[in-house]
């Protein structure tokens, strides 16, 4: 691990000061990510910025037609919390399912999001519920937020402070995992809006992204069936020791089929 400056400011204000004074400064959420690149020598930073100690950052609550959380909300505490269970049931699923108790105890939505990668849970719940993220600047929109592999919209100094979900009528989240690290193969979160049938896909291609095909198929009948012979290109998606891209769109249209099923069920209740 390289040196560093440590800061653990107090307010949201600090923070972002001390981001606007240093560019080469990183935020720091849970770590989960970030810790072990330094530790490996893989990133090196001047400076790490904690925001640890801004409770006012952390906090799930229940506003009209969404679900706001805090972008330094623990995984464990959207999958153990009864306002996500009763509002969004598969946000809570799929915070339940991310990596192991350490990681679902330190890591954070928004350390998450920010940090973009490929086979992440959150970015397949943000794109698929059609979210917006929050930050001390602006509101982005989901289908806008997630650029590519590591990359999203946020500018240099911003700060994610929250995301903020739209109730949908039903929903679910089903993942093919990486036995080891339980990061998605291939992932995929499913809902029915308002808005219409969104279909968001993680762990297969070099980032989140929508299934276009699946989401006319389903918003003509909201069955598993509507997606026989359905399925991705593999000319686009990851291949690596773990699958090959053939091997992650098959996975894609099984787990596709699977949260349809799921987010029925769920939606019958």
């Amino acid at each position: 691990m390289y040196d560093f400056d440590y800061h653990k400011p107090k307010s949201l204000d600090d923070a972002a000061k001390l981001l606007s004074k240093h560019d080469d400064f990183k935020l720091l959420a849970g770590g989960m990510s970030l810790i072990p690149a330094l530790k490996l020598r893989l990133a090196r930073h001047a400076g790490l910025v904690d925001l640890g100690a801004l409770g006012a950052l952390k906090g799930i609550r229940r506003d009209g037609g969404a679900l706001v959380i805090g972008a330094m909300t623990p995984h464990a505490e959207v999958a153990a919390s009864a306002e996500v269970a009763r509002s969004i049931p598969a946000l809570a699923v799929l915070a339940g399912g991310i990596g192991d108790p350490l990681v679902r105890n330190r890591g954070t939505m928004g350390g998450s999001i920010a940090n973009a990668d490929p086979a992440a849970d959150y970015p397949a719940g943000v794109l698929g519920l059609g979210a917006t993220v929050v930050t001390h600047r602006r509101e982005i929109a989901a289908d806008v937020f997630f650029l590519g592999l590591f990359e999203t919209a946020l500018e240099p100094g911003e700060i994610i402070t929250a995301v903020r979900f739209p109730i949908p009528d039903a929903a679910a989240y089903c993942k093919f995992p990486q036995p080891a690290s339980r990061f998605a193969l291939a992932g995929v979160f499913v809902a029915r809006t308002a808005g219409g049938v969104r279909v968001a896909v993680t762990g297969a291609g070099p980032s989140v992204f929508r299934f276009p095909e699946a989401e006319a198929a389903l918003s003509k009948r909201f069955d598993p069936a509507a997606l026989d012979g359905i399925a991705l290109g593999a000319g686009a998606l990851n291949s690596d020791i773990h699958a090959s891209a053939e091997y992650r769109a098959h996975c894609v249209a099984v787990m596709a089929k699977r949260a349809v099923l799921k987010a029925r069920e769920a939606g019958a209740r």
